[in-house]
């Protein structure tokens, strides 16, 4: 680098320092309300998935509105550009809030990622443009998880990650039933005020009430560093997939089974509504029913079979129940079918938390973060593809929606369309039995991933960036940032 060059790269630091310390010395940054805890980290969680929750029932009607030729597509694509764009950003803004502090930038994802929902009765193209590009901030969960290590201890952090986790479920068990009501009674308008009305109030805790968890201390020290490629790579986890057989069978494990899950969530809800032939209030029912026996299924059944059977055949039961799960929303006709289903599907959803626990009871302690970060990884680029994945077998498989949305009878219940019943009544959800061939394939390769082993992967250039501050902003336990439902998206 010439001299020149170093002057200018030194000038630029000096510069940030002072806009550092104009900012957080002077003031310039609210202080927030009392000290840093989980519950501040919490409530910015529940308010934003709060909001985005009561718009489950009119985003599906304003979906096939918006594209009512090719539904199942333009929603993929959506998502799929949305999860891809998360993937690509989550670890530049995790690397720069280690330099800059948590709250400036869980105030910038919190309002981009809420930044849509006034949109819906404005313009519904700018929406659902809106929603795909703000999967450049749409990481609210990495940064509140960073806030939670900067205030936690290691061994109370499982349990706070937990609670946040549980918030999330907690919000959209109730959210689309309220959302579903309002619109029907008071119509849908009026639910998007409200659901912007919330956003806002998420935007002023963070402004008001949520002080900063970047320790005062670790502040000087970050003012001016720069940020690297390499901490901003969210490819560096997955270059190292290869370097380890039991990791390597871990990681193909992990994306075989979440592709179908990440793409399933993305589109499921609205297969119900316009397919299948569910009310408003029953897609919000189905939603509540999932959350709570998800969330019974990830504590009180997954200690038992813990300890009874053992984690790797935790982990395979839950592929099994996964398969189970996939094959029958495939070939289900009828809504009861879904139902059952759906109970299934709760109980796959003790295989993350399995192979989790798998990794940490198998890595060296100076391993953690190198193969948790890894299946993160793999789990956000699976967040990209499988909607996208979805949309596009919907479509060459002709699911479309060429009718209008569902029509409810006046006894409560749903009018099937002569269009569902004469279309696909031998495969009506092909992607779901695509899923479930992959999921299978997973099942075959988990079956050769040892019980127990010692996972060593060369991490010293991870350590080195992720570990800067002693706590990793992304990659510090991907079954604690299990997501039970929607996997951080809108619909």
């Amino acid at each position: 680098m010439t001299q020149g060059g170093k002057k200018k790269k030194r000038a630029a630091n000096r510069s940030i320092m002072l806009a550092k310390k104009i900012i957080i010395k002077d003031g310039g940054t609210p202080q927030g309300i009392g000290s840093p805890s989980v519950y501040h980290a919490v409530i910015v969680i529940f308010l934003e998935f709060f909001a985005w929750g009561l718009l489950t029932a009119p985003t599906l009607v304003v979906l096939h509105e918006t594209f009512p030729k090719h539904t199942f597509l333009m929603n993929g694509l959506i998502q799929g550009v949305k999860g891809l764009l998360s993937f690509l950003s989550a670890p530049l803004i995790g690397a720069l809030s280690d330099v800059w502090g948590r709250k400036s930038f869980l105030l910038l994802t919190v309002f981009f990622t809420c930044a849509p929902i006034p949109l819906m009765k404005i313009s519904p193209w700018w929406y659902f443009a809106v929603i795909s590009v703000s999967g450049v901030f749409a990481v609210t969960f990495s940064v509140v998880f960073a806030y939670v290590a900067d205030i936690t201890q290691e061994h109370e952090r499982s349990m706070a990650y937990g609670l946040v986790s549980a918030t999330f479920a907690a919000s959209l068990v109730t959210s689309p039933a309220i959302g579903a009501y309002l619109g029907r009674v008071y119509g849908d308008s009026l639910v998007v005020v409200l659901a912007t009305a919330i956003a806002l109030l998420d935007i002023c805790f963070i402004l008001v009430a949520v002080p900063e968890s970047l320790p005062e201390k670790m502040r000087p020290a970050s003012w001016g560093a720069p940020i690297s490629w390499e901490q901003a790579d969210p490819f560096a986890s997955l270059k190292k997939v290869g370097q380890d057989s039991v990791v390597l069978l871990i990681c193909i494990t992990v994306f075989l089974s979440y592709l179908p899950e990440a793409g399933q969530y993305s589109s499921f809800f609205l297969y119900l509504r316009q397919i299948m032939g569910f009310s408003s209030e029953s897609v919000a029912a189905f939603i509540a029913v999932l959350g709570i026996l998800s969330i019974i299924a990830q504590t009180i059944v997954l200690s038992l079979l813990m300890r009874s059977i053992g984690n790797k055949n935790t982990i395979l039961l839950g592929l099994g129940f996964q398969i189970l799960q996939l094959a029958w929303y495939g070939f289900g006709s009828e809504p009861w079918m879904m139902w059952a289903a759906g109970a299934v599907a709760a109980m796959s959803s003790i295989t993350f938390p399995a192979v989790s626990a798998l990794v940490s009871r198998t890595a060296d302690a100076d391993q953690q973060g190198v193969v948790q970060g890894m299946i993160t990884g793999i789990r956000g680029l699976c967040n990209g593809l499988g909607p996208a994945l979805y949309g596009f077998i919907f479509y060459i498989f002709h699911v479309e929606l060429n009718e209008l949305p569902v029509p409810e009878s006046p006894s409560g219940g749903t009018v099937v369309t002569q269009y569902h019943l004469q279309q696909n009544s031998i495969i009506p959800g092909p992607p779901f039995l695509f899923g479930a061939c992959s999921v299978l394939l997973a099942l075959l390769v988990a079956l050769f991933i040892p019980e127990h082993t010692n996972l060593t992967v060369r991490s010293s250039n991870w350590k080195k960036h992720c570990g800067s501050h002693g706590h990793p902003h992304s990659p510090q336990a991907p079954s604690e940032a299990k997501e039970p439902l929607l996997q951080d998206t809108n619909v």
